[in-house]
């Protein structure tokens, strides 16, 4: 998402923070935020909820390490706020496959959606 003001206010782009990996592109569209917190969605401590909000983006897909941590910290909370949620299987990792595939299974089970990348590239192809 474009790089904006760490507060989402949508001020003018600044740069990605330098911690990212070199070859990750950010668009002028992005939206970059960084979380506090556990979870990308608690109150208060990121502002990537108001961002997308803003927008009016009403799904998000979760990514990331680690799966039984962050990623379904960030998945129950962006459900609880009302956003649908899908949960990216072969784009999270965790220490172990066994908790890797618990928290897939509960947020199939209560809080979202779990696709492939293949699939949700394909579900993203075949909406634009």
């Amino acid at each position: 998402m474009p790089a904006r003001d760490p507060g989402g206010g949508g001020g003018p782009p600044a740069p990605p923070p330098p911690r990212l990996w070199p070859g990750f592109r950010v668009h002028e569209a992005d939206v970059l935020a960084e979380k506090s917190a556990a979870s990308a969605f608690f109150p208060g401590r990121c502002s990537l909820p108001d961002s997308l909000a803003q927008r009016g983006i009403d799904t998000v897909l979760i990514t990331g390490t680690v799966t039984n941590v962050c990623c379904e910290s960030s998945a129950r909370d962006a459900s609880t706020l009302g956003l649908r949620v899908v949960m990216v299987a072969d784009a999270n990792a965790a220490s172990r496959d066994e908790e890797h595939n618990a928290t897939l299974h509960t947020i199939y089970r209560s809080f979202g959606d779990v696709r492939s990348t293949e699939e949700v590239l394909t579900m993203l192809n075949e909406a634009a």
